[in-house]
């Protein structure tokens, strides 16, 4: 248990910030699910931008590395070029 009255709201804050970075890291992997279950190429290159834009903001607050923010979005495009 903290200690110092700093402690228990460093504690605090750290817990406010772990369930909004949670939210944000299932709001990406819904938005990767959006991309990879689209019926077609038209809707999952619509859905593939709304979500790498959602990986740059991400990647931009520090909630995932910018180089899997990258990755992520290469792998999706990828994706996205190969249906028919």
């Amino acid at each position: 248990m903290p200690q110092h009255k700093s402690a228990e709201k460093r504690t605090r804050q750290n817990e406010t910030r772990r369930m909004r970075n949670v939210q944000k890291r299932s709001k990406m992997k819904n938005a990767i699910k959006k991309v990879q279950n689209a019926p077609d190429k038209e809707s999952a290159a619509v859905e593939l931008k709304k979500t790498a834009s959602l990986l740059d903001r991400m990647a931009v607050k520090g909630i995932i590395h910018k180089n899997k923010a990258a990755n992520i979005k290469s792998k999706l495009t990828r994706m996205v070029n190969s249906i028919q």
